[in-house]
């Protein structure tokens, strides 16, 4: 049995491939004709997710204090949240450029016909950057926990490390409770990961089968021209990042982060893939937890890269289709609506804009890999004493 195990976790990605490819391809030919397939798929792709969310937060707030307390103190903890706050707005600023460039390179949009209708709906509420600062402190720790309101688990993590370094002796107790939190969170994590192939294939299946062949068919270019533009920038992007600023080879880093890319864009959760990001990270690309257990939580939170492009996308889709014309001046307030929104917004891509599920897989994939290069160019810029 543990021979399995070694093989298994040698070739999990090759796996959630595997799972991911299948699922899609039952979700084409097979949901619609078995209703059993999708009834089974949809009830086992519901428990793994919540056997994933069970987990993320109690990880997120145990391996923060952790990071904080090894660490051991502000200037450095400090260090990692900047650079990678910095990190996370420049490329989001790139990605609504790239947004809105592409499409106006290629005029994408023009010639569409369309009929404009009315509908009766409920518009997500925005939280304004005043909101979001003045939010950032719970009032009520436990009620950040059981809404998913990862950047104020964050901060309360942050506060509870900080008081423990300053109470010293008197706060170790309470340190080897969450220390012991923490090995609990990351083996359950790690038991929940061996099945990832299969969550992937379940959660995928019914995304596939409730958009079906007509549509995913009728939107084909579309979603290839946004798809390029994705992945096109994550390999220029992040790739470009982690070769000339993190001094790491791009080939090893996408080959490390695929796990982690896979299960987001099978899931569409971006918090659901944090201690997969995590533990890829810092098996395969050597970066220390002290990194990681800040700045993958942050990036959930604040870096909408993808989302920016697809935002900036559907403004020039619509613009070119009116025959509206976007001037520079218009093109530089979008850029810095993208940059400052991103910072003001949950850490699931699907509470950002109302999107297409599809669209949402591709988006939720990329934002998961700017994550995890973020921490190979902090594992570079920040040096961390032993």
């Amino acid at each position: 049995m543990k021979k399995f195990y070694s093989w298994y976790k040698k070739h999990i990605t090759a796996a959630i491939f595997t799972g991911l490819i299948l699922g899609i391809i039952t979700g084409l030919f097979l949901a619609n004709r078995f209703e059993p397939v999708l009834a089974i798929t949809s009830l086992i792709g519901s428990i793994y997710m919540n056997a994933l969310n069970m987990m993320i937060f109690p990880l997120v707030f145990c391996s923060i204090i952790m990071g904080i307390s090894s660490i051991g103190n502000a200037r450095t903890t400090g260090k990692i949240t900047a650079g990678a706050m910095i990190f996370f707005l420049c490329t989001t600023a790139l990605a609504s450029l790239a947004g809105l460039i592409i499409p106006r390179l290629i005029h994408l949009g023009e010639g569409v016909k369309f009929e404009m209708a009315t509908s009766d709906i409920q518009a997500t509420e925005m939280t304004s950057i005043l909101d979001t600062i003045k939010n950032l402190i719970p009032s009520n720790p436990v009620a950040a926990f059981a809404n998913g309101n990862m950047l104020q688990v964050l901060v309360f993590a942050v506060i509870v490390g900080f008081t423990l370094i300053a109470i010293g002796e008197k706060g170790k107790a309470l340190l080897n409770v969450i220390d012991s939190c923490n090995e609990v969170c990351l083996k359950v994590i790690s038991t929940v990961m061996y099945f990832t192939p299969i969550g992937v294939f379940c959660t995928i299946v019914p995304v596939v089968e409730a958009n079906g062949t007509e549509t995913i068919i009728s939107l084909a270019t579309q979603l290839i021209i946004l798809y390029v533009a994705f992945f096109g920038f994550a390999l220029v992007i992040y790739g470009g990042s982690v070769k000339f600023l993190g001094k790491e080879s791009p080939v090893k880093f996408f080959k490390a982060m695929l796990p982690a890319a896979l299960n987001a864009f099978g899931t569409c959760s971006s918090s659901a893939t944090i201690p997969i990001s995590k533990q890829r990270m810092e098996d395969e690309m050597g970066v220390s937890n002290k990194i990681t257990s800040i700045a993958i939580p942050l990036g959930v939170t604040v870096n909408m890269d993808a989302v920016s492009i697809l935002m900036s996308f559907m403004i020039m889709f619509f613009a070119n289709a009116c025959g509206i014309n976007v001037s520079i001046s218009m093109m530089i307030v979008i850029l810095l609506a993208n940059v400052l929104l991103s910072v003001g917004t949950p850490g699931i891509p699907g509470v950002y804009i109302s999107i297409n599920t599809l669209c949402d897989m591709g988006a939720t994939c990329v934002n998961v890999i700017g994550d995890m290069a973020g921490c190979v160019v902090l594992k570079e810029k920040i040096k961390l004493e032993d």
